[in-house]
């Protein structure tokens, strides 16, 4: 026996009118989502801290490979000397100056998400 269109119930869904507020909870990434000003400066933050870090890098590197010009220009055999600074004196300083960035970006990004997930 089918039953009557006009006896049946249709369910209607949809957003819900109210959106329930915790008191006293906070979400810095729902401030970096929606692009608040707030959210702007947790961002900026970090990109100053990165920035901070890769100019450190570069005044470091300027320091160490920036005199060398003028060490092989002083010195009268500076094709044997060119070699083993560039050879053997400057790599390990390079590698320990690029592992120290990479060290120290991670470290900021790791508290950057600590500052905005764990409040």
């Amino acid at each position: 026996m089918p039953q009557d269109p006009a006896d049946r119930r249709v369910v209607v869904t949809g957003p819900p009118r109210q959106t329930r507020r915790t008191s006293g909870y906070y979400r810095p990434r729902t401030e970096i989502d929606e692009q608040t000003t707030l959210g702007h400066t947790y961002v900026r933050s970090l990109m100053r801290t990165q920035l901070r870090a890769a100019l450190t890098v570069f005044a470091v590197l300027a320091l160490l490979v920036g005199p060398l010009p003028l060490l092989f220009a002083v010195t009268p055999d500076s094709g044997r000397l060119a070699w083993a600074v560039l050879g053997f004196g400057l790599y390990a300083p390079l590698v320990l100056l690029a592992r120290w960035y990479v060290r120290r970006a991670e470290r900021n990004e790791r508290d950057f998400v600590r500052l905005v997930e764990d409040r």
